[in-house]
């Protein structure tokens, strides 16, 4: 796709692409392609597990490494960021990890240090990002915040688990800060992405079953990661400039169905199969 210079002259910030499986890698091609400027930046311990500064070379951006649950290591990113890009237009929050989800650990049984891990990571990340860029005066009034979830915030996923607690305390954050963004013209929205098959949902267990169960069920099917960050790209832009505090479902229809014909049709042959083998 060619681009149509929508973020032209905007800077901004990047958090969370990991590898070319990233949500967050397909969004920093796209806002690239659009016209823009940013730095790229997770945790230091995505050095040796991811390719960041790959993306970084294709990009023509910077890397600032730094623990979104660290406030110190975000109030020096920020003062970097203003350092090199002045202030800046967008920010991209795409953080997010189970720590009792990788661990096995069943959520009637949660180990609550790792809960707090989970909670921290995925979703008090972003509200330490916003603060931190706020107390540094490093975003510009009218600019753009968006973070990426999951309907598993609003309804129950089993094997989703503590993610959706965490997701859920997600979207109440961008409530939260979006009335106080809005005094400066800032807005912040959630993007509730269909099931993407990422580093971070692999790690799911029966991510598989959630993905084809969801790509049965949408009318449009799945978004892949490219899709969302076109997307992701119209809400930082200036086209979307009234669009605040909103949970926004880019998942081919999911959020809005029932129950679909082939899900009906994949039900009554398994229970066919069942009865024959009775």
């Amino acid at each position: 796709m060619s681009g149509h210079d929508l973020l032209d002259e905007k800077t901004g910030i990047i958090f969370g692409a990991l590898n070319e499986d990233s949500i967050a890698w397909s969004i920093a091609q796209a806002c690239d392609r659009e016209g823009a400027d940013f730095a790229l930046s997770n945790a230091p311990v995505a050095r040796r597990l991811g390719s960041l500064d790959e993306l970084a070379e294709e990009t023509d951006s910077s890397v600032i490494w730094a623990d979104a649950t660290d406030d110190e290591e975000l109030e020096d990113l920020f003062e970097e960021v203003k350092d090199e890009y002045g202030t800046i237009d967008f920010i991209v929050h795409s953080i997010g990890m189970g720590v009792n989800v990788r661990k096995d650990v069943p959520y009637e049984d949660l180990n609550y240090n790792w809960y707090e891990q989970t909670l921290d990571i995925s979703a008090v990340s972003l509200h330490r990002i916003i603060q931190h860029a706020l107390a540094t005066e490093a975003i510009d009034d009218g600019g753009s915040i968006i973070t990426m979830s999951y309907i598993g915030g609003q309804r129950i996923f089993s094997k989703y688990s503590e993610m959706g607690d965490a997701k859920a305390l997600l979207e109440s954050i961008v409530r939260s800060f979006g009335y106080r963004l809005g005094k400066r013209d800032i807005r912040i929205n959630a993007i509730s992405q269909s099931p993407t098959k990422t580093t971070a949902g692999s790690g799911i267990e029966g991510f598989d079953a959630m993905y084809e169960f969801a790509e049965k069920a949408a009318p449009l099917g799945n978004a892949s990661a490219e899709e969302c960050a076109d997307y992701a790209v119209t809400l930082l832009s200036d086209l979307t400039r009234k669009v605040t505090m909103q949970t926004l479902y880019h998942d081919g229809g999911f959020s809005r169905m029932g129950i679909s014909d082939e899900i009906v049709e994949a039900l009554e042959e398994s229970f066919r199969k069942e009865q024959e083998d009775e």
